[in-house]
């Protein structure tokens, strides 16, 4: 992938237990040493999780249909999302917590119906990930913001890229 260039890697919806994905956990990680903005969605966030150390365990019923409440913990809003999901993160529960190999890591999503881990952010690599559908916007379009982030992540890595370039 970094021989590629890409502006960013997005992985998205599974199925599959992320616990048996070793494979695209090792690409994952090649990707984030590499420092290639990286944006993760529903088994892409459970990948983005593993890839930084945490579980992830299978929710007893799982989080299916639109209208489920989750919160930005930076901003205090409260998005309405869509899901369909069977397994769930195991995130940090010191915030920011110090990963080692990626940084300093924050939960920045909480489910309002039951507190499971929606989202990380790492603080010092380009990466984010979110568990919920922001592609889905089966009803309010709340999680648009976090395409343009990834588009912004993108546009500057590129122009880190560039000025290397020319050096």
């Amino acid at each position: 992938i970094a021989d590629l260039r890409p502006d960013g890697v997005f992985f998205s919806n599974g199925p599959g237990d992320p616990s048996t994905a070793e494979h695209e956990i090792s690409v994952l990680r090649s990707v984030l040493d590499a420092r290639i903005p990286y944006f993760g969605i529903c088994f892409g966030h459970q990948l983005f999780g593993r890839a930084l150390g945490y579980g992830t365990y299978k929710l007893d019923y799982g989080h299916r249909g639109i209208n489920q409440p989750v919160k930005d913990v930076e901003t205090g809003r409260v998005q309405i999302t869509a899901h369909n999901h069977g397994f769930a993160v195991g995130g940090p529960s010191i915030s920011p917590y110090d990963s080692g190999r990626y940084g300093r890591i924050v939960v920045s999503h909480v489910g309002l119906n039951d507190g499971v881990v929606e989202g990380l952010t790492a603080l010092d690599i380009p990466a984010f990930s979110v568990q919920y559908h922001p592609e889905a916007a089966a009803g309010p379009h709340d999680a648009e913001h976090l395409f343009d982030r990834f588009i912004r992540l993108m546009r500057e890595h590129r122009q880190g890229q560039d000025r290397e370039d020319t050096n």
